[in-house]
């Protein structure tokens, strides 16, 4: 089996009663208003007649999802397809197009809050805002693409870095956040969270999804330290906090939400060097774990390419792609390594096959009925009938390496190995991975 690469996709956000097109983010290559206004009336008419019309697919492989948020704005993906492709890869894909305009309401509502969006007073006004968001829309396009190992936009899952120094980190996090006034404070290494405290843990596992991609945005933006008024989509949709943001390190961030105090001069020249200047090494430390995301104590089998780790319990994720070495006195393979940044493809491809087909998503909030329909989870629920039991484990043979899922209680791991490894051995191979990690770091 192949798992192909997704088509490129292009966001369509209009007003839900009338139409009106407010923004259109992706592709380079624009959709004409004809058809922009034939995707909005076939939704329309579907709901005139009581039918709920989550999504459906071209001839060709294009695939659309639709979505109606607060009953004011509907986003619309739409995925360019080059081939008809097989249901299990559109599942994928669909999964992929409802986590995105998920994703893309609560960046909108953690920019301009819920009360702007639901009101559409001023629709020309609200254009006008919504360019602010296009920064933190475009990262969620890029699909983690625009930073490799980024999967917390489809998982819902805090993307993390475990440090070798966690409890040394986590007592200036906690002093620091204290003296700022706040109970919620976050460490960012790599743009992926290496140690929190305890409330901000509480938000909404979506809230820290987000907050992480906008940390990331505005150190991109070359800042060293910034106050942003945030709205929580759904612990505080209608009531900005502050959030400050400081760079401790090229590479480390550290962020605090709070409310009107302390200002950001304060923290900035009374606070951040008194935390965390005798930390400087540690911090040194956690930048020196890189990509790997996992500290040195953990040893990886030689024939492990790639995992994805997700806690289920506490929603946070580790992931990392082995740097892959090719001895040049071996003669070249019938089968080549796929590279770095086709490994962490893969694992998104491998993880939405697998979320659609075997294991559960991992949601926190209760949907729905309509809610369920809107999203399209009827989808994997009706291919589950096919099951007397909770499928534990999975694997997939495909042209370019073979695919393990291994589900417990408290974890699940997606495996990449060399298609060199034996099938029957995928299953001991990821039982040795998940205990090396745990047993080492506790996650």
């Amino acid at each position: 089996m192949m798992l192909q690469q997704a088509g490129s996709v292009q966001l369509l956000c209009l007003t839900a009663n009338s139409g009106v097109p407010l923004f259109t983010r992706g592709a380079s290559k624009q959709l004409p208003f004809s058809i922009i206004g034939s995707l909005n009336g076939v939704h329309m008419f579907g709901a005139g007649q009581g039918v709920v019309l989550a999504g459906c697919e071209t001839d060709r492989g294009g695939r659309m999802v639709w979505r109606v948020f607060q009953d004011s704005v509907m986003l619309i993906a739409v995925s360019s397809g080059g081939q008809a492709q097989q249901e299990c890869v559109g599942a994928g894909e669909d999964l992929h197009l409802r986590r995105l305009l998920e994703n893309v309401w609560n960046c909108m509502v953690l920019v301009l809050g819920q009360d702007e969006l639901a009101s559409l007073r001023n629709v020309e006004r609200l254009k006008r805002d919504l360019r602010s968001c296009y920064r933190l829309i475009d990262q969620l396009l890029e699909g983690g693409q625009g930073q490799e190992g980024i999967m917390g936009d489809l998982t819902h899952c805090a993307d993390c870095l475990l440090p070798p120094n966690a409890t040394l980190l986590q007592e200036g996090l906690d002093g620091f956040t204290q003296a700022a006034d706040s109970e919620f404070g976050c460490l960012m290494v790599h743009g992926r969270i290496a140690t929190a405290t305890e409330k901000w843990w509480r938000l909404a596992p979506q809230e820290v999804v987000l907050l992480s991609v906008l940390t990331r945005s505005l150190s991109l933006s070359g800042s060293v330290s910034c106050d942003t008024p945030v709205f929580l989509p759904q612990g505080s949709p209608t009531v900005a906090h502050r959030l400050l943001r400081f760079q401790l390190l090229p590479g480390v961030d550290v962020c605090v939400l709070c409310g009107p105090s302390p200002t950001l001069h304060r923290a900035e020249s009374e606070l951040v060097g008194c935390f965390w200047s005798p930390l400087l090494e540690a911090l040194r430390g956690s930048l020196a774990v890189g990509e790997r995301c996992l500290p040195g104590s953990v040893t990886l089998r030689p024939d492990v390419l790639a995992l994805l780790l997700i806690n289920r319990e506490s929603r946070r994720s580790v992931s990392c792609v082995k740097a892959i070495i090719t001895n040049p006195n071996h003669p070249p393979s019938d089968h080549p390594l796929p590279s770095k940044a086709r490994c962490w493809e893969l694992l998104r491809l491998f993880y939405t096959f697998t979320t659609t087909r075997y294991f559960p998503l991992e949601e926190t909030p209760a949907l729905t009925s309509g809610e369920k329909a809107q999203r399209g989870d009827s989808l994997r629920e009706d291919f589950a009938l096919g099951f007397s039991h909770q499928p534990l484990q999975c694997y997939l043979v495909t042209e370019e390496c073979k695919c393990f899922g291994l589900q417990t209680a408290q974890h699940q791991l997606y495996l990449l190995t060399p298609l060199s490894v034996p099938t029957f051995a995928l299953s001991s191979v990821a039982t040795q991975t998940l205990s090396a990690i745990t047993l080492a770091t506790g996650f």
